[in-house]
């Protein structure tokens, strides 16, 4: 069982990459669902917006931080902990 942030972090890279949410495991490296950089950065603003987070992410770096959706989901927990915890 997921929580209800991952459940809702998958919908949004579903989302914005187009990608069928059923192919979307959290092993999955991003570039094997086709994934673009343009639509990481989508990801990243949709995600920063939904949970009122900051990602730490620099568009033009090749950022290994966001190799697979298991990376992308543990950034996301610790940014929102981070706040939570401020």
């Amino acid at each position: 069982m997921t929580s209800p942030n991952v459940e809702k972090i998958l919908d949004i890279v579903a989302a914005k990459a187009m990608v069928p949410r059923e192919n979307l495991k959290l092993d999955a490296k991003l570039t094997e669902l086709n994934i673009s950089s343009l639509d990481v950065v989508e990801i990243v603003f949709a995600l920063e917006d939904h949970f009122k987070i900051e990602l730490p992410f620099n568009a033009n770096a090749q950022n290994a931080e966001f190799e697979t959706l298991g990376q992308v989901v543990a950034l996301v927990e610790n940014q929102i902990a981070a706040k939570n915890a401020a």
